[in-house]
C-alpha cells in the first residue's frame, strides 16, 4: 500500500562532488522548484553518499557542500517551502541503515544494475568495499526515513526506488503486528473526533465483512483529510483498515522526471568527469569561451561547405534553449551554407548567459554572508531530525529496541 498522494512527502538529494552546472539546473534543479510548491518536500546534501566514492580524498565534498547549498537557493529551491539539511547531520539516516541492513538479502544489493555499472565506470577508483555496496540501501533509509511517498528520479534510478519498497513491504511483513498494534489504532482513531471516527470505523467493517470496495475507498479518503493525528499514526490506521499489520515504512512511489538532456559541450551527457560543462557561477566570458570552441559537423571543414545540425552537438544547445523561429534558421542558414559556425552559437551563447546570469548573482551575494546559509542549514537539520525520529521510534519498538 502507498502513502495516498495528499499526504506525500518529497525527498531528494544531490552529491557533494564539486561545483553545480547546467546539467544539474536542467535535470534536478528546475524540477525541485516546482515541486515545493505542490507538496513537502526534503532535499539534502548527500555527503555520507559521496563518501562511497571519495572516500580516498574526502577534500572536495568539504569544499561543496556549502556551495551546493548556495547554489541551489540561487536557482529558486526556497528554504521556507522546503526542508534543506545535510545528511550526515541527522544520524537517524545512519541508525535506519543499520536497521534496514538486518533483514536485507544480500542479492537484492548485487542486483543493482548502477552496482556493476559504476565500478566499471570508475575503476580508477576501489569501489569493492562495503559502503559501495549498501549505498542503495543508505538511499532506502533516506527515504524511508521521512515517510516520503514521491523521490523524484530518472529512468537509471527506477531500480532503487523499487529496492526501497522491496525493503519497506519485507519490514512491514516482519515486524508489523507488533504488540498493543489494535490498541494503538483504536487510540488513533478516537484522535479524529467522534464523526469522523464513527464514519471511519463503520467503513472499515463495510469492507472487511462484505468486501466493499467503496467503503474502502471512502475511509481511506477520511484519512487523507485527517489533520487531527501524525503521519504515523495514519499509516497505522491505512494498515489496520485493510485488516492488515501496521505499514511502519510507507513504501515510495518513483516521480520520474520530465527533464531534457543536457548535453556537454563536447556532444557527450554534461558531466564534470568529462570535463563538458557549464557551472552555474561562469561568468559571461567563461561562457563565451567555452561555448565557441564547441566541435561542430565534421563535414563543414570551410565556411561554404553546407553541414547537417543533427549532427552538430550545438543543435542540441538550439533544442534546450531557442524558439522555433531561431532553430529554423539554424537548419536553412546551415544545410545551405548561409551562416558559419561561430554566428549559429551566438544565440546559445546569449541564451545561457541569460539563464545563469540571475543564478550567478545571487549566488555571490549568498556567499558573502556565509551565517545566512549556516542558519537555514541548521534549521532544516532540525526540522529533518523531528520527522526522521518519529519513523525511528516506530522502527526500534518494532524490532524489539523499544526499551528505555
Amino acid at each position: 500500500m502507498s502513502v495516498p498522494a495528499q499526504t506525500q512527502r518529497v525527498l531528494s538529494g544531490m552529491r557533494p562532488t564539486g561545483r553545480l552546472h547546467l546539467g544539474h539546473y536542467h535535470g534536478v534543479l528546475r524540477n525541485w522548484v516546482r515541486l515545493q510548491n505542490e507538496y513537502e518536500c526534503f532535499f539534502f546534501v548527500a555527503d555520507w553518499h559521496a563518501l562511497t566514492t571519495h572516500y580516498a580524498d574526502p577534500r572536495v565534498i568539504e569544499e561543496s557542500v556549502w556551495d551546493m547549498v548556495i547554489d541551489w537557493i540561487a536557482a529558486g529551491v526556497d528554504p521556507r517551502s522546503a526542508t534543506l539539511f545535510i545528511q550526515s547531520r541527522v544520524p537517524e539516516h545512519a541508525e535506519l541503515h543499520l536497521l534496514l541492513s538486518m533483514i536485507t538479502p544480500l542479492p537484492w544489493l548485487e542486483r543493482i544494475p548502477s552496482y556493476k555499472d559504476q565500478q566499471a565506470k570508475l575503476k580508477d577508483k576501489d569501489l569493492g568495499t562495503y559502503g559501495f555496496l549498501g549505498y542503495p540501501l543508505l538511499q532506502s533509509a533516506d527515504i524511508l526515513a521521512y515517510r516520503a511517498g514521491l523521490v523524484p528520479v530518472g529512468e537509471d534510478q527506477v531500480a532503487h526506488v523499487e529496492l526501497t519498497r522491496e525493503v519497506a513491504r519485507r519490514f512491514n511483513h516482519l515486524y508489523g503486528r507488533e504488540p498493543g498494534f489494535e490498541e494503538r489504532a483504536e487510540a488513533a482513531i478516537a484522535r479524529m473526533g467522534k464523526k469522523t471516527a464513527k464514519l471511519y470505523s463503520e467503513r472499515r467493517a463495510a469492507y472487511l465483512e462484505r468486501g466493499d470496495r467503496e467503503a474502502l475507498d471512502t475511509a481511506r479518503a477520511l484519512l487523507e483529510k485527517q489533520k487531527n493525528i501524525t503521519l504515523g499514526e495514519k499509516e497505522l490506521l491505512f494498515g489496520y483498515l485493510e485488516g492488515g499489520g501496521r505499514m511502519i515504512l510507507a513504501e515510495p512511489q518513483a516521480l520520474l522526471t520530465a527533464a531534457p538532456k543536457m548535453p556537454g559541450l563536447d556532444g557527450q551527457k554534461m558531466s564534470k568527469s568529462y570535463n563538458n560543462v557549464i557551472s552555474l557561477r561562469d561568468t559571461p566570458d567563461e561562457v563565451t569561451q567555452k561555448i565557441r570552441p564547441m566541435p561542430t559537423d565534421p563535414a563543414r571543414i570551410r565556411r561554404t561547405d553546407p553541414g547537417d545540425p543533427d549532427k552538430c552537438p550545438v543543435w542540441d544547445f538550439h533544442l534546450i534553449y531557442s524558439d522555433d523561429k531561431t532553430r529554423q534558421w539554424v537548419q536553412t542558414g546551415c544545410r545551405s551554407a548561409g551562416i558559419g559556425c561561430l554566428e549559429c552559437k551566438q544565440p546559445v551563447i546569449d541564451a545561457v548567459q541569460a539563464e545563469i546570469a540571475p543564478i550567478r548573482e545571487r549566488a555571490l551575494q549568498l556567499a558573502q554572508d556565509p551565517g545566512e546559509v549556516k542558519t537555514i542549514v541548521a534549521d532544516g537539520c532540525r526540522r529533518a531530525r523531528e520527522a526522521a525520529e518519529e519513523t525511528l521510534a516506530d522502527a526500534r519498538r518494532a524490532m524489539g529496541l523499544g526499551y528505555s
